[in-house]
């Protein structure tokens, strides 16, 4: 990085305040995109940014990379202020967009040495071949961009972004529309970047994806967050579980003895009954079996996941 910023910084991108008001046109009322956004990005985290389309995500991204003026409040990228040194502090940036966007004339390798070009990355600091045969790309590097697979596009996509060895690489819908298969090799790809220590910053509308990956999670809804916690902690905040039994003769509805319990006879038989984790134990629970003559096949406890905690904090 620049030689202003010596000591590395404890967070690598910092918003304070943050507000986007778009001005009212002939065609849409006024909008105010983000309401006094507060968030702060730990350096070599992979952090999540999540929530519903249109709550301010892109926007918020948008406004990091410099392509949307904010209203008001504070960006520090990198240890650097956005509004004193815009470029210097964009130039700590990776940024993939969810749009595919190059020329479809070029070739991956020349994509890549146009877009270091852009940054002034010297031709002998250059690591072109080294980043397309990290991403897959190294057989199709001298093929035209036209001629690649919309999977082969979208890890060119993230190729363009690490021309300039950024420390913080941000994804927005990385894996929207692609195959599984690309899809772990991409997430193999921002690990090992990760723990070189490139700090990854995820957008995804696949949940299970975000819990598996990032450390530390936002929710944003209506541009205000909501949430924004390590994961483990964020999963915690729904008090439930779910105790789910396998009788040995099949129950045509819940017990008496739960009675009063959200306890379902679900469509294989189970019984499943959910209960808030601090109020209840399961063994209070099998002593309501037992007395209720109810004898154990199997059973298993299922936690509430990241999309049980997204819906509720974003519902309503």
């Amino acid at each position: 990085m620049t030689d202003s910023v010596s000591v590395l910084p404890d967070l690598a991108i910092e918003a304070t305040g943050l507000t986007k008001t778009y001005a009212a046109s002939k065609k849409m009322p006024a909008k105010q995109a983000l309401k006094g956004v507060d968030l702060a990005v730990p350096r070599g985290s992979i952090f999540g940014l999540l929530g519903p389309n249109g709550a301010g995500k892109s926007t918020f991204i948008n406004i990091l990379a410099g392509l949307v003026n904010k209203t008001s409040g504070n960006v520090s990228i990198w240890g650097i202020d956005a509004d004193k040194k815009p470029r210097e502090a964009r130039a700590a940036l990776g940024v993939v967009p969810q749009e595919i966007n190059m020329d479809p004339f070029f070739t991956p390798r020349e994509t890549l040495e146009l877009m270091a070009g852009f940054y002034g990355v010297p031709a002998a600091e250059r690591r072109t071949d080294e980043i397309l045969d990290a991403l897959g790309l190294g057989e199709k590097k001298h093929a035209y961009v036209r001629q690649l697979s919309g999977g082969m596009k979208r890890r060119l996509m993230v190729a363009k972004a690490m021309v300039h060895a950024p420390p913080i690489l941000i994804l927005d819908e990385p894996t929207a529309g692609v195959d599984v298969e690309l899809r772990r090799s991409l997430w193999e790809y921002v690990r090992k970047l990760n723990a070189q220590g490139v700090t990854v910053v995820l957008t995804t509308h696949y949940l299970e994806e975000a819990q598996e990956m990032c450390d530390q999670i936002a929710i944003i809804n209506h541009g205000a967050v909501t949430a924004c916690e390590p994961t483990p902690k964020l999963l915690r905040r729904l008090n439930y579980k779910t105790l789910v039994v396998r009788p040995e003769t099949p129950l045509d509805a819940a017990p008496a003895a739960f009675a009063g319990m959200d306890a379902i006879i679900r469509k294989d038989g189970q019984l499943a009954i959910t209960y808030k984790a601090d109020a209840t134990t399961i063994e209070q629970l099998l002593a309501k079996l037992r007395e209720s003559g109810v004898k154990i096949g199997d059973l298993a406890t299922e936690e509430p996941d990241l999309e049980d905690v997204f819906l509720a904090l974003t519902s309503g």
